[in-house]
């Protein structure tokens, strides 16, 4: 019988080592980088796991001295004595574990709350540099049960292997101040187990990695079907969709056999650790009584072996095994990717180059469609926006204004045709990642969250932790846009935001401020002073218009027209571009608005 996987896995997990060393090399470094930062939490689990192993060392030692000075030397007293000793010891470990586990505390839950915030900007992050993609739904694998298998992995291992380690130590020194040379009768078997064990770890590694693989492809899987669930039904293709599920779950169950196969492995290797030093103890007794070692100290060293080194080897060896090898596989999917190919500094997909004298804007011959059969939202459009200038976009509800908007931001993608920002493409490459410097979008949605003044006014500006815009800087913002009151009312730039407190106007106020100190040349507002009155939106836009930069302005109101430089006006797939004073002779669509704007202000 065969009790080794079947050859192919073995194959496999050989072809996987490369992934894992890739994997370990990128791990390894963001580990130590954590453990650096928590120095103070590495010291004070430490300095509890120390006082710990006194336990263990004057559990064997404690039992050796009770025979050999105590009961067999016919001093009943002194024997009691020593293993009073040893239950004091047993106290104070006990009293130990208790700073053990405060200081583990301090560790896991850090390591948690950083995957947790590490999930979250990758899919951002994603999400941004290609908004066309599906969804990435295996985001929420990482998120939840991902982020919780590894807060759990590590706190095992990390309670287990700091166990062994001081275990070792007390009962090493132990064994050495009894009799040095039953170290020469314990190590050997001890370590002959630890090898084949850690032989295990690597096609284990594999075999997780691949099952976690296929987690996350079957949460893509479902997630796609669950979406068109209604179609597949309505089309009779329900066997269609089966079909793509089920070998994702099919292989899910091999994958489980194949690790319980390794999983049997493990255990063979944790007897051979778990087992030898006893039976070579056992063994050599008439030769070490041979050589001067007393019945105590073979009876403290057996303590040691059986009651404190081996019970915390098997825990290490079965926290390893799994725990380990699964923490390495999870935290992998945490990790930055490594690029595909240098580049030089400076030169990257988040940083693209402005031609020289470009245009702020620049839209040559595009046209957009929301699928392929569907009407054109945009067609054959051409414009040129000036460095500088103030552009209002005017139309009817659905006309395509918030889409334009999307193509300037790189959102969206145009059937045909080409959209530049400051002479490059306004779609980002793939891969690219972090906040796009060229421009800054606002949508009707105003963005604040909870935190401070601050913190809502910088979030646009890079490198805001210690370069951002000084408490000057900022109030002449909050001066210009007309948030004193709200600001003093909310406790100052340092006041703690709710969203939840603010009126939809406020909110959009507070963004609105956000962009104007935001260093990107292109502002783009797509409906996002629509919450404000007319003469509190006045004042926003004049504002945003006298910063340095674009201002391009999706408006709902024709005064926000009239107040650009030049206006837009979006009219079916035709498009008229002008001042605010030629429009109403070239566009009736405009001077009709223009005309019902009058008659309003009139009233």
């Amino acid at each position: 019988m065969n009790v080794f996987p079947a050859e192919t896995e073995a194959s496999r997990a050989g072809a996987g080592a490369g992934a894992e060393a890739g994997a370990r090399s990128r791990v390894a470094p963001e580990g130590r980088r954590f453990l650096r930062g928590h120095r103070g939490a590495v010291g004070k689990l430490a300095a509890w796991s120390l006082l710990e192993s006194v336990h263990t060392f004057l559990g064997g030692y404690g039992v050796a001295r009770a025979l050999d000075d105590g009961f067999l030397a016919g001093r009943t007293a002194t024997g009691l004595g020593w293993l009073a000793a040893a239950g004091a010891g047993a106290l104070l470990g006990g009293f130990a574990l208790r700073g053990v586990f405060a200081g583990l505390a301090d560790l896991v839950e850090p390591l948690r709350d950083g995957l947790v915030r590490r999930a979250v900007r990758q899919t951002l992050d994603r999400a941004v540099a290609d908004p066309a993609r599906t969804p990435d739904t295996g985001a929420v694998s990482r998120l939840t049960q991902q982020t919780e298998m590894a807060r759990d992995s590590f706190a095992g291992l990390l309670l287990t292997a700091r166990s062994f380690v001081f275990t070792a130590v007390g009962a090493l020194a132990g064994m050495a101040a009894l009799a040095p040379v039953l170290l020469l009768v314990v190590l050997p078997p001890l370590l002959l187990g630890m090898a084949a064990f850690l032989g295990t770890l690597r096609p284990m590694a594999h075999v997780q990695r691949r099952s976690l693989d296929t987690d996350e492809a079957l949460a893509d899987r479902w997630g796609e079907l669950a979406a068109g669930l209604r179609d597949v039904v309505a089309c009779g293709g329900q066997d269609a969709a089966r079909a793509r599920v089920e070998p994702l779950i099919a292989e899910q169950e091999r994958l489980a056999r194949v690790l319980a196969r390794w999983a049997a492995l493990r255990t063979l290797a944790l007897g051979t650790a778990g087992r030898l030093p006893v039976v070579a103890l056992l063994a050599a007794t008439p030769w070490l009584l041979g050589r001067g070692v007393t019945a105590g100290t073979l009876a403290g060293g057996l303590t040691y072996v059986v009651q404190a080194l081996l019970p915390a080897l098997n825990s290490l060896m079965a926290a390893v095994g799994s725990a380990g090898t699964r923490l390495l596989v999870v935290l992998e999917r945490f990790c930055d990717p490594p690029p595909a190919s240098p580049k030089p500094p400076g030169i990257g997909p988040t940083a693209p180059r402005p031609a020289a004298n470009a245009a702020a804007v620049e839209l040559r011959g595009v046209t957009f469609a929301y699928g392929p059969g569907a009407a054109p939202v945009l067609e054959d459009l051409d414009l040129v926006v000036r460095p500088g200038e103030h552009l209002a976009v005017v139309g009817p509800s659905g006309i395509g204004k918030s889409t334009l908007a999307a193509l300037l931001a790189g959102m969206l993608e145009p059937g045909a045709g080409t959209v530049l920002v400051a002479g490059a493409a306004a779609r980002r490459q793939p891969g690219a990642t972090g906040p796009d410097p060229r421009r800054t979008l606002l949508p009707q949605q105003a963005y604040v969250f909870t935190g401070t003044v601050r913190e809502n006014l910088t979030h646009l500006f890079p490198g805001r932790t210690g370069s951002g815009p000084g408490d000057d800087e900022l109030l002449r913002a909050v001066g210009a846009l007309g948030l004193d009151d709200l600001v003093e009312r909310l406790g100052g730039l340092d006041g703690e935001v709710s969203p939840r407190l603010l009126s939809r106007g406020e909110g959009q106020q507070l963004a609105l401020a956000a962009a104007y100190l935001s260093p990107a040349p292109l502002l783009l507002l797509d409906e996002a002073t629509c919450h404000l009155d007319p003469r509190t939106e006045e004042r926003a836009e004049r504002a945003l218009a006298q910063r340095p930069g674009t201002l391009l302005v999706v408006a709902h109101r024709i005064s926000s027209a009239a107040r650009a430089d030049r206006v837009l006006v979006l009219d079916g797939t035709r498009a008229v571009c002008g001042t605010h004073a030629e429009l109403p002779a070239l566009s009736p669509l405009y001077r009709d608005l223009v005309g019902r704007w009058n008659r309003a202000a009139d009233e």
